[in-house]
């Protein structure tokens, strides 16, 4: 199942002419595409489906839907999460592993 999945935009660059972004889902990171959402900037909230923000939408919103995934356990799934992931994303950890590569990529 692909779901849309909000999260906090991090980090925007451009990558040969693309607004690309890092995009935080409360510890866990991925890069995506900003095609779609042109006016993004960073520290706003977004909905990411398939590598690409498709809209905008207020924190109280995006914190809520995350906390409902996680809930009934559609965040592991749509994020790839192994167990250490699902616990920092339960506990609220922003900050990522002491070793990047031990991060979610895309």
């Amino acid at each position: 199942m692909c779901l849309g999945v909000p999260g906090k935009l991090t980090e925007i660059r451009d990558d040969r002419g693309t607004r690309m972004a890092t995009v935080d889902f409360g510890g866990v990171t991925k890069e995506i595409c900003l095609a779609y959402v042109p006016q993004a900037q960073v520290g706003d909230y977004t909905i990411i489906h398939a590598g690409f923000a498709i809209t905008l939408l207020d924190e109280a919103s995006a914190l809520e839907t995350l906390s409902m995934m996680k809930d009934v356990g559609l965040l592991d799934d749509e994020l790839g999460l192994d167990d250490s992931m699902m616990a920092a994303v339960e506990t609220g950890r922003t900050e990522g592993p002491a070793d990047d590569d031990e991060r979610a990529t895309p």
